[in-house]
């Protein structure tokens, strides 16, 4: 007998969800200071259904996401270094890396200076690690980080650890950063809307199987944040632990 043909799934081209679970309601783009570059792996671009990367760079006006493993030679990146290394920053832990939880306003603003660019590490932590080993152009940027004190909310994504955050959790964390710093003006206060809006409805396909709207490519089950390190075939995600 023949295949029945399914009716295609139609796809919003700008949040590059499924119609039916489209977030660009949500969204509502915010203009910064502070220019966010998110440098994106190629295996976290893939699943940019759920992946948070393109849903930040939907929020932020003055963003840009640029795709690749080892950027020395891109041509877009060093441009920016070349004309503004002394204000660009990649926000990734590390040795001497300045901390924007714990420095003084005078300090980060001395620092950053009124419009930096910020360069994020957008993959799985192995992937972040390999895409900062290879690209050497990175590797000498002043490092800032932030001290982490909540839990990701992205409870259908595995992580290493409970308080390691998505992409637009971390950018949130930052913004607010530099918001209290004086180098910001930005209103927040929805910028995690569309981060939350995906998380219900993924959820809610969970518990709800039958959902004719929703067509899982594998098994999903939402695990307790306890048992992230227990299990080391559950796949993990960097989203800029920062």
């Amino acid at each position: 007998m023949p295949e029945e043909i399914t009716e295609p799934r139609t796809k919003c081209y700008k949040c590059k969800r499924p119609s039916s679970s489209c977030i660009c309601k949500y969204t509502n783009p915010i203009h910064t200071n502070a220019r966010f570059i998110i440098l994106m792996h190629p295996k976290e671009y893939k699943k940019e259904k759920n992946g948070t990367g393109h849903m930040t760079g939907l929020q932020l006006k003055n963003s840009e996401i640029i795709v690749g493993v080892d950027f020395t030679d891109n041509k877009r990146v060093n441009e920016i270094l070349e004309k503004q290394r002394s204000s660009s920053f990649l926000l990734y832990p590390g040795k001497d890396n300045f901390n924007l939880s714990t420095r003084e306003s005078s300090e980060t603003n001395s620092l950053l200076g009124s419009n930096p660019n910020i360069f994020i590490l957008d993959g799985t932590w192995p992937c972040a690690r390999k895409m900062l080993k290879l690209s050497t152009n990175l590797q000498t940027l002043k490092r800032v980080s932030f001290d982490n004190t909540i839990e990701s909310k992205f409870i259908i994504k595995q992580q290493p650890a409970s308080l390691c955050l998505g992409t637009i959790e971390s950018v949130y964390t930052v913004l607010n950063l530099l918001n209290k710093a004086g180098i910001e003006q930005s209103d927040t206060k929805d910028f995690l809307l569309p981060f939350q809006k995906m998380i219900e409805y993924q959820v809610e396909c969970i518990i709800n199987p039958n959902n004719k709207k929703y067509r899982p490519s594998a098994k999903i089950t939402i695990t307790p944040k306890n048992m992230y390190k227990q299990n080391p075939l559950i796949s993990v995600i960097y989203e800029n632990k920062v």
